[in-house]
């Protein structure tokens, strides 16, 4: 076993518990480090090196990584979605999480976060302050309009628009305390509207800048994707070599994932296109912040990308193959085609796999058989 010492940190606000495993003895110890960023780094140094420490991805950033990167220590940010943890173990304190941390990182179980550079954080810090301003902006205009449609004040036409403010200025009530709600429900859309405007204005700045305006101006050239959509996907992606084509995709949410189903026997199947979950952080997924974006990804879900495979729906001999075998592989795929873009089409199913019970599947199977069994003798004529 190589020298050298592994520390798991279980860090919190105010209290960094750390799991020690020294490589000598095997002996591991449940210790205080202290709180600061700088003095963690150098408790750290004081260990029998080489030191390789790591910790749970969290709210209290990436300053420990970068100190301990600065001292020359090796630390690791895993994602704590991709931590082991047995079934059966229910108990989690602080001495626990920090032990199972240092064994992990010695049989190199974990799987580390990419730590981003600091202007880069605090581009996404920027990003992210806009994103929680259009949700209150959003809240605040559900909580005035619902305000407005309980005592039958209604607005006929498009809203929040410059007609619609125009008109919400001249409504007046007879009751005073209604009075008071409607101006200050009033007065918080504002607020709102001029905060987000504000992120707004700060956020096509800072995208004009380099390092981010080569990458935000190649973005900006695909539809769908403005200003406030490429930086988004630029701080929150980082570096963009660290992805494949294929996944990036699927990191996005603008893509499905596809799975394989496994029969009861063990054979697998076909992949089947699962639908989309909002898993993951939704500041990345440009169909969030972006309505445009959104009905690009929900028209792309419409196309080509959903439809089966064309397969043949009868085996041909290796001699050669009839027109009647022919023609009926070609009615059996129109069939499955048409049966492809009526689903497509329909607005009740565009961009999500309709359910399909077992019993549906055994039948439909059934039927094929059927029309096969019936084709056969033809196509041997």
């Amino acid at each position: 076993m190589p020298e050298g010492t592994w520390v798991g940190l279980d860090v919190h606000a105010r209290k960094v518990v750390a799991g020690v495993l020294d490589a000598v003895s095997g002996e591991l110890r449940t210790l205080r480090a202290p709180t600061a960023v700088e003095e963690a780094a150098a408790w750290l140094g004081q260990l029998p090196a080489p030191v390789r420490v790591a910790y749970e991805a969290g709210p209290t950033g990436y300053g420990l990584a970068r100190a301990c990167a600065a001292v020359g220590i090796a630390c690791t940010v895993a994602a704590p979605s991709k931590i082991p943890r047995a079934a059966g173990d229910k108990v989690k304190t602080d001495r626990r999480d920090a032990e199972r941390l240092a064994r992990l990182l010695r049989l190199g179980e974990l799987v580390a976060v990419r730590v981003p550079e600091p202007h880069e954080e605090q581009a996404r810090d920027l990003v992210r302050a806009r994103e929680d301003a259009r949700g209150e902006l959003m809240r605040a205009r559900h909580r005035l309009s619902k305000l407005l449609l309980r005592h039958g004040v209604v607005y006929d036409a498009s809203a929040w628009t410059f007609a619609h403010d125009q008109w919400l200025r001249r409504q007046r009530f007879a009751s005073r305390p209604l009075a008071i709600a409607f101006e200050e429900s009033y007065a918080a859309v504002l607020q709102a509207k001029t905060r987000r405007d504000a992120f707004d204005d700060a956020i096509i700045a800072l995208a004009a800048e380099p390092p981010f305006a080569e990458i935000v101006g190649r973005l900006v050239c695909l539809r769908g994707i403005a200003t406030l959509t490429a930086l988004a996907l630029t701080v929150e992606i980082g570096d963009w070599q660290r992805f494949r084509p294929q996944s990036l995709g699927a990191f996005l949410g603008l893509t499905r994932v596809r799975t394989r189903r496994v029969s009861v026997a063990g054979s697998a199947r076909s992949p089947r296109p699962a639908t989309l979950t909002p898993a993951g952080c939704s500041s990345r997924r440009p169909g969030s912040s972006d309505d445009r974006c959104a009905r690009a990804r929900r028209s792309s879900d419409d196309g080509w990308d959903s439809r089966p495979p064309y397969a043949p729906a009868l085996t041909r001999a290796q001699d050669g193959s009839t027109s009647a075998g022919t023609h009926s592989s070609d009615v059996a795929n129109g069939v499955r085609s048409s049966r492809s873009r009526s689903r497509a089409s329909s607005p009740d199913t565009a961009g999500h796999s309709r359910p399909c019970s077992q019993n549906q599947r055994r039948l439909r199977r059934g039927e094929r058989s059927d029309e096969r069994r019936e084709e056969r003798p033809a196509a041997q004529l």
